[in-house]
């Protein structure tokens, strides 16, 4: 699997350089129009994951998005989100391709004690990427984005703090479209140690070397890390997500495990190892418990 993109291979791989209209020292925001990062006759996105997060408005247009063995299809108009952590791929199905993006930083809102990223539901693994929206909805993401983008090359002082609250006002748009019953919790005490869970759960990924190993197997070694009773820990992200940790942790080694089979050269053992299986044997039963198929298997699909 590739290394993590950066905003250099970004900005390569989207402008071939980096735009002149944008000041070089901006590092944790930028904003953009779709259109113009297309560049004709360019290669596609490749299977990678990102250091930084994305927020994109499709206006008009029709691609595909291929997450290890998920396929998931957007048509503008519509709202995507992207969690830097979760590798994906799209593939362009139409010529005409408009709207907007922008990519931000974690340290861009923790700079003023604002959010954090990772503990929101929509940026949380397995949430949805695509967000269908009306044409009255549509319209208003795009004022969002345009005066995100006026603001990019104004001369006032306090440019990015109104970035930011623009920025904060899309990830609120988003949660509005949420169903009322998977809306992101009141930050109670169960809420927030399932977060402080899910997010030291995702900081053991990605895998990028076969020498590398998944270390925290078990409830019992996250409420150690966590110093909770494995009980209280599974009592509380239950509540929170319907899930107990053993499903959450099984699903993330699942999704992981079809990535690196489908995305890497590693013979099997070495990405069941990597994953905290002393066996073969081990990784081929989990592997086929989750998914239903043999990871050999699984990898000629």
């Amino acid at each position: 699997m590739s290394k993590p993109e950066g905003l250099p291979e970004f900005y390569q791989h989207h402008f071939q350089n980096t735009p002149d209209t944008r000041p070089t020292d901006l590092g944790q925001v930028n904003v953009f129009r779709l259109e113009e990062s297309l560049i004709l006759g360019s290669e596609p996105v490749q299977f990678s994951r990102r250091d930084f997060y994305k927020i994109a408005l499709l206006h008009r247009g029709h691609s595909v998005y291929h997450y290890a063995d998920q396929r998931v299809e957007a048509i503008g108009p519509a709202l995507l989100l992207f969690n830097p952590q979760i590798p994906y791929t799209r593939q362009l199905l139409s010529e005409e391709i408009t709207g907007f993006f922008c990519i931000l930083r974690q340290d861009f809102f923790q700079e003023r004690g604002g959010i954090n990223l990772s503990e929101q539901s929509f940026f949380w693994p397995g949430s949805v990427l695509v967000y269908p929206l009306t044409v009255p909805q549509a319209v208003e993401v795009s004022a969002l984005f345009e005066k995100m983008l006026t603001e990019l090359v104004s001369d006032y002082l306090l440019k990015y703090d109104l970035l930011r609250t623009y920025a904060t006002e899309l990830l609120h748009y988003t949660l509005k479209l949420r169903p009322a019953d998977t809306s992101y919790p009141l930050p109670d005490a169960k809420a927030r140690l399932t977060a402080l869970f899910l997010e030291l759960l995702e900081r053991q990924f990605p895998i990028e070397s076969p020498t590398q190993r998944f270390a925290l197997r078990s409830a019992r070694d996250f409420a150690r890390q966590l110093a909770v009773h494995p009980n209280h820990l599974n009592h509380c992200v239950r509540a929170t997500t319907g899930k107990t940790t053993t499903d959450h942790i099984a699903d993330r080694l699942s999704r992981e495990a079809k990535a690196l089979l489908r995305h890497t050269d590693w013979h099997i053992a070495e990405v069941g190892y990597s994953l905290g299986f002393d066996e073969p044997a081990h990784f081929n039963y989990f592997f086929k418990k989750q998914t239903g198929l043999a990871p050999s298997a699984f990898r000629r699909i």
